[in-house]
This record gives C-alpha cells, sequence and structure tokens, in this order.
C-alpha cells in the first residue's frame, strides 16, 4: 500500500508536516512541478496514480467547493479530474450547526451523484466543545 497526502493551506494548521511519515502535497507543489507546456501537472499525475481517494476530513468549504464544481487548490482540482470508474470516498466533519444546515444535505448528495461514497459522521464532543454530529 503506498499513500500520498494532498492537503490545503488551512489543513496545516492542524498538523505537524514533519510528523507525517508519506508524501504529502500542497498548493506550491502544483507550481513547482509545472513549469512548461508538456510538463507533468501533479493534479493530473495523482489522479493517474491513484486507484482510491478518500478525502478527510472534508470540512463545509472545501464540501461546497466539490459540490459547485470550483477548483482552486491542489485538492480540488485533483478531485475534480477524477477518474470516476475508481472510487472516492469522503468523510464530512464540521460543526453539528454547518452539518445541519439545509445545504448541507443537498451537497452531500450532489457529491454522492457523482459517485463519490459517503462515510458519514459519528457524534462525538467537537473541538468547540459542543457535542453531536
Amino acid at each position: 500500500l503506498e499513500v500520498k497526502v494532498v492537503t490545503t493551506e488551512r489543513a496545516k494548521h492542524f498538523y505537524n508536516a514533519q510528523e507525517i511519515p508519506v508524501t504529502l502535497y500542497s498548493d506550491e507543489d502544483e507550481w513547482q512541478l509545472w513549469k512548461a507546456r508538456s510538463d507533468p501537472v501533479l493534479h493530473i499525475e495523482l489522479r493517474r496514480w491513484a486507484d482510491l481517494m478518500l478525502v478527510a476530513p472534508l470540512d463545509a468549504n472545501t464540501l461546497a467547493k466539490l459540490a459547485s464544481g470550483i477548483c482552486d487548490n491542489l485538492l480540488t482540482c485533483v478531485i475534480r479530474a477524477w477518474d470516476l470508474s475508481k472510487p472516492l470516498l469522503f468523510c464530512p466533519a464540521m460543526n453539528t450547526a454547518m452539518w445541519e444546515h439545509p445545504i448541507t444535505a443537498r451537497q452531500v448528495e450532489q457529491l454522492k451523484g457523482f459517485g463519490y461514497t459517503e462515510i458519514p459522521c459519528v457524534v462525538k464532543k467537537l473541538v468547540c466543545g459542543d457535542e453531536g454530529q
């Protein structure tokens, strides 16, 4: 099993990159790889390489981007280019108030409509101290 991690800039707040024992890619890598026409494009190389994609955690912002087709960072570009014959699993993770907003259910259904598989939320104590999904 080989794992590669694609991170967003905001996600970097939650971990120390030196503690990640696998290859880690971020937006900066996308632009360092590609210099001229016919050079490899990282988001395309990653979609070709992977047999499966897991988006965990999938925050409300990225969920909204994916449901709307926005691809403004490496992660959303990989997903937009994803080969729909391969599995893509997503794990929504956000505050319960955000989870219960009516637009969230529509966005989750949109992703499922693309053929992506939801790994459902669990009830637990949240970072803010609330308890809920």
